[in-house]
């Protein structure tokens, strides 16, 4: 087993990124950078939103304009005001009245002369409102005190809901959502009207201060910045679930056991779920988790590598490159079968159907690849439910596997 392993791990990394993110779209017929847009058009998608850190120009921008006499928000309230551009995440953060300044709230009403504090998309605020609008600079106005928070979520309530949904809400107002992080994996989600938030998300909202309150109270929790691992929580997960994995049981005169791999494994997933939903333990800050995926698996090849160091040569020189070959194969044919299963079967979408085949095959490789060939990160969106059950019976299954052939 060491010595097959050995000599089929590179294909199984590198060539299942191959098989999935070059040859799976010619075998399928689509063409993925064309299916992620028309995925986006159909979940209310729009044009690719460039910038961020690292760059000048910035999605979200805060400008001020004049209330003019007789101008359409004169006499409206902030909430109706806010509304007179559809289609639009506008909102009035402050305004200043006279020699004094305030926090705007939905029902205060507009009054001629006043001087409002706009957030919202900068193509809007330039565009529309800059056509219609007398803009001001006023510095005072526009220091508005805001922050940016990853908040954790909690709420059953939420879970599920869609961005649009969620965005009808009004603790949503005045909030703007930056990022979306999912899984063990810290899988970038794309962000659509139609994407579905689910416990466990990690939301990087932007917003003022109080704002960002109401937003956090309504989704979960703020899961503030630390460099502090929960090492009881992670120690004694690994510790029950060893137990568990140690125990073995016949099943007509067969052992049968979860291994203690298997045990740690389901012991992470149920801890996994109870910090989702009661995030009170088991804080692990993400370059932790980086660091013992990447750290963990690089230490546990080398081992492997070690291990069959030995008899590499010999196993090649005995076996032949037939074991290489036969590897491919198993590699290959399950993921060629399972395209066409995603396409013909459960007609999942073009632009999901490699994602969801990438974590069925529990290869982050393949998605990164699968993303860079679509341009898009909506290939994500089908891959942190089939990596988590994959990574489970991958270590399930193959016992049973082993047991109904012996």
């Amino acid at each position: 087993m060491p010595i097959a392993y050995a000599v089929t791990y590179m294909f199984g990394t590198m060539g299942s990124a191959i098989v999935i993110a070059v040859i799976g779209p010619k075998l399928l017929g689509i063409d993925l950078v064309a299916a992620c847009k028309d995925y986006e058009e159909k979940h209310g998608g729009g044009k690719k939103q460039l910038g961020g850190p690292g760059t000048a120009w910035t999605r979200w921008a805060l400008r001020a304009y004049k209330v003019q006499p007789g101008g359409k928000a004169a006499g409206l309230r902030v909430a109706e005001a806010e509304s007179l551009v559809p289609d639009a995440r506008l909102f009035i953060l402050r305004i200043r009245r006279g020699g004094e300044i305030m926090d705007a709230t939905s029902d205060i009403v507009l009054k001629e002369g006043d001087v409002v504090a706009v957030a919202g998309e900068r193509e809007v605020l330039v565009n529309i409102l800059g056509a219609a609008a007398v803009e001001v600079e006023d510095r005072e106005l526009l220091a508005v005190p805001v922050e940016g928070v990853d908040v954790l979520v909690t709420n059953k309530e939420v879970d599920g809901k869609t961005l649009e949904e969620l965005a009808t809400r009004p603790a949503a107002r005045g909030v703007f959502l930056r990022k979306i992080t999912r899984g063990a994996t810290a899988t970038d989600i794309p962000i659509l009207p139609g994407t579905e938030v689910n416990r466990g998300d990690l939301l990087t909202l932007v917003g003022r201060t109080e704002d960002i309150a109401a937003a956090t109270k309504m989704l979960g929790v703020a899961d503030r910045p630390t460099d502090v691992t929960d090492m009881a929580f992670v120690g004694a997960a690994i510790v029950v679930g060893a137990l568990i994995g140690s125990l073995v049981f016949k099943v007509a005169g067969a052992p049968l056991t979860l291994s203690t791999a298997g045990g740690a494994l389901i012991a992470g997933i149920i801890g996994g779920w109870l910090r989702s939903v009661r995030p009170k333990f088991g804080r692990i800050p993400t370059p932790t988790v980086w660091f013992m995926n990447s750290v963990g698996l690089n230490i546990f090849i080398a081992i492997v590598g070690i291990s069959a160091g030995p008899g590499f040569v010999n196993g090649l020189k005995t076996q032949g490159v037939g074991l290489f070959l036969w590897g491919a194969v198993a590699t290959t044919v399950p993921l060629v079968l399972g395209m066409f299963v995603a396409k013909y079967v459960f007609r999942f979408h073009d632009a999901l159907n490699l994602g969801i085949v990438s974590g069925a095959r529990t290869t982050t490789a393949s998605l990164g690849l699968v993303c860079d060939q679509a341009k898009s990160q909506i290939p994500a969106l089908g891959y942190t439910v089939t990596y988590a059950v994959g990574n489970t019976l991958l270590t399930i299954w193959g016992m049973i596997i082993i047991m109904l052939l012996s």
